[in-house]
């Protein structure tokens, strides 16, 4: 691509930038600023006309902005170089960066208002989507290839006196499937109630105090079992601040001690159907305050949790409303390597075993440290279930009674009391909960800060597995990261960056559904249907569609396809390190030549955009390379100024991407002499547009800066 000041001839066109008629020489060498301001899309630039290049006068010719706007504008590049310098992406980051687009009326629907608070509920298979927001439940369907649409259910607030307008709204919390019909739950002005939903008739069920917090900001979990309910939140408003566990509904009611647990922050419950009936766990994730004191520990501890779910209580008064098998464990995830401890856990997903071997179920927890960086990993269920059975308890010197803490008895006995005043002081185990593998280290980890997390288990083109991670962002995107299902920390590979709203946005739901390949995302403006098979996005032939080493896409008669859309086995590389040596051309096509005709003493760029992340683009003229950009760099595109053109700077110029031994020719642009009357006759003009451009653009710079 190449750019100017409008008033060149160029033979094929192509997104452009104006050029600049102020000395640009301060740029720090080696960092390369884009004249735009960050956009999330690959699409092109819209700020000149395309396929225009154009030249200047020799620059003591060109009459400059006034001084004050040239100091700004150093000023702000400098900082723009800056942060640049600062936040650049290594090779752990995504490889490329993709705008969901969907399809026009099929993938996205808005809210018609914002939703600050949002709970998704999607059932596997099925078109549906369920979203509780402010006073309202809303009804979703994506049909396959049809226009999606809403139907919206309203559950105002009951209550008509409140504190507050905010405390007057009724926020949905809770989207469940029963028997009868849907269950909603929600704040109802600080009075928890629940709604049930037949047929879009709303059936009041009254005030259920555990279905629903008193505010959407509470940290809240609730678990369905059966006819059983347990839940994390608190029954009085002013009263049992504590959190505790609990089951609400069942056998009988019992709840945690409040000594267990320090501030905890509930983040994922499940129930584990083990052997035997009895030994039943309900397992819960949570972090909570670091007990250690010490100015450098940790301010967050992150745990699991372990209660029998047939506990009935214990023998005496103190214990007889109480769970009597609690105990709970550290999770680890620290790279000694790097000497990177993640202590803060985000999200948990639970992948279960293909075979049905609940030991083999695969737990993924999302960390992050004080520097918000993140890091993935990953454990079994039946190495939790092991350190539960053999380990010693924290702090606890003494032979451990019989039965010993935290064991479940056959035909709901009741646990000693001399068991549970045990386990009620020293609710630790000593033994800490490591990641899987032999290193015991992370998955991976990035300098992104990842808050949600969803795996999908997979079968490529040639009979591979894959573990496929979606994990949202705080900027609103969702990184795919592909792991080899049968090797451990093998290769890991941060595919893609997906934007998945039509404006950015927080993400604040994620669902996945593994039979439909779809991953639904809501935002506090809309809902979108993702594809997990984005093929689409991948150019560069087949060289460029599998050096994305995604499982989901192969090669199929000159097009990068879904492995899911052709009848027959598509080109997939089963080498991670060297996928383009599989395709049948040896190298990929040269990119087309591009002409265009410059006046001597021009200043002008020639930008080419990067679409790996990963590799290095280099500008070649001659034999020499003009300008480098690793894979740090910031800027989507790779510039190359030339600041005032002279004979020697005429002929062919080369973008070539290098990314491992993959090598690729990206543009190649020839610039031809032109007779220098013409850009006399037009510099006047141009500097005039240019002197506007930067008037109009740089308030834009100042307010991005600020925001960054």
């Amino acid at each position: 691509m190449l750019g100017g000041l409008p008033g060149a001839s160029a033979s094929a066109s192509g997104p452009l930038i104006s050029g600049l008629c102020v000395s640009i020489s301060f740029i720090p060498k080696g960092v390369f600023l884009d004249w735009a301001v960050p956009q999330l899309s690959m699409g092109p630039r819209k700020w000149s006309p395309q396929g225009r290049a154009a030249p200047s006068a020799p620059r003591t010719r060109v009459p400059g902005p006034p001084a004050r706007s040239v100091l700004l504008l150093r000023l702000l590049l400098l900082l723009w170089a800056a942060a640049a310098s600062a936040q650049g992406h290594s090779r752990s980051g995504p490889r490329i960066f993709a705008v969901w687009k969907g399809h026009v009326g099929q993938d996205r629907v808005d809210f018609g208002q914002t939703e600050p608070h949002t709970v998704l509920f999607h059932e596997p298979g099925s078109s549906s989507v369920w979203v509780g927001g402010r006073g309202k439940v809303y009804l979703f369907d994506f049909p396959e290839g049809k226009n999606a649409s809403v139907r919206t259910v309203n559950i105002g607030s009951t209550k008509g006196s409140c504190l507050d307008k905010r405390d007057c709204e009724n926020y949905i919390t809770l989207l469940e499937r029963r028997s009868e019909g849907l269950l909603a739950c929600g704040t109802n002005a600080r009075h928890p109630s629940c709604w049930n939903l037949v047929n879009d008739t709303v059936v009041p069920l009254g005030e259920m105090r555990g279905y629903a917090p008193f505010s959407p900001d509470e940290n809240s979990l609730v678990l369905f079992e059966g006819d059983e309910v347990y839940s994390t939140i608190r029954k009085q408003e002013y009263n049992g601040k504590i959190p505790r566990f609990r089951r609400i509904r069942g056998e009988s009611e019992l709840y945690t001690s409040d000594t267990v647990m320090q501030n905890p922050q509930f983040i994922k419950a499940t129930i584990v159907h083990q052997d035997q009936a009895y030994d039943d766990k309900i397992y819960y994730f949570f972090r909570e305050d670091n007990p250690d004191k010490n100015p450098e520990a940790p301010l967050n501890v992150s745990r699991v949790a372990q209660l029998c779910r047939g506990d009935q209580g214990g023998e005496s008064s103190l214990s007889v409303s109480k769970w009597n098998t609690f105990l709970k464990a550290m999770l680890v995830c620290s790279d000694a390597a790097t000497n990177k401890n993640f202590n803060r856990l985000q999200d948990v997903f639970l992948l279960p075993d293909p075979s049905g071997q609940w030991r083999d179920t695969r737990v993924y927890g999302v960390f992050s440290n004080p520097w918000n960086y993140s890091a993935v990993c990953v454990y079994s269920l039946g190495d939790i279930d092991k350190v539960f059975r053999t380990s010693s308890l924290k702090g606890y010197h003494s032979s451990l009674p019989n039965p010993r803490p935290g064991k479940c008895l056959p035909d709901q006995q009741p646990i000693p009391t001399e068991t549970f005043q045990v386990a009620d002081r020293h609710p630790e185990v000593a033994q800490r909960v490591e990641p899987m593998g032999p290193l015991k280290t992370p998955l991976f980890h990035s300098k992104y800060h990842y808050q949600k997390v969803v795996v999908h288990r997979m079968q490529a083109s040639h009979g591979e597995t894959y573990h496929v991670l979606y994990l949202t962002t705080d900027r609103g995107t969702i990184h795919k990261v592909v792991e080899p299902g049968k090797q451990e920390h093998s290769f890991i590979f941060n595919i893609m960056e997906i934007q998945p709203f039509r404006r950015a946005a927080a993400i604040q739901t994620m669902s996945l559904d593994a039979e439909r390949r779809k991953l639904y995302v809501s935002s506090q403006w809309e809902v979108s249907q993702v594809p997990l098979d984005l093929c689409e996005v991948y150019g560069g032939g087949c060289h460029g569609c599998l050096m994305s080493r995604d499982p989901y896409c192969g090669w199929d008669q000159g097009r990068c396809v879904s492995i899911y859309s052709s009848q027959r086995s598509v080109l997939q590389s089963i080498n991670p390190v060297e996928p383009h040596k599989e395709c049948p051309n040896p190298k990929p096509d040269k990119a087309p030549l591009q002409k265009v005709s410059l006046a001597p003493n021009s200043r002008y760029y020639l930008s080419c955009p990067m679409e790996s992340r990963h590799a290095t683009y280099s500008w070649r003229h001659k034999e020499n390379v003009e300008q480098s950009c690793e894979p740090g760099h910031q800027s989507p595109n790779c510039i190359l100024f030339i600041e005032n053109l002279t004979a020697q700077q005429y002929g062919h110029y080369f973008c070539e991407a290098q990314e491992g031994s993959y090598f690729r020719e990206a543009q190649h642009w020839q610039l031809l002499p032109e007779d220098g009357i013409m850009a006399e006759h037009l510099l006047g003009h141009a500097c005039a547009l240019a002197a506007s451009f930067w008037l109009g653009v740089l308030p834009t710079l100042t307010l991005g800066l600020l925001v960054h």
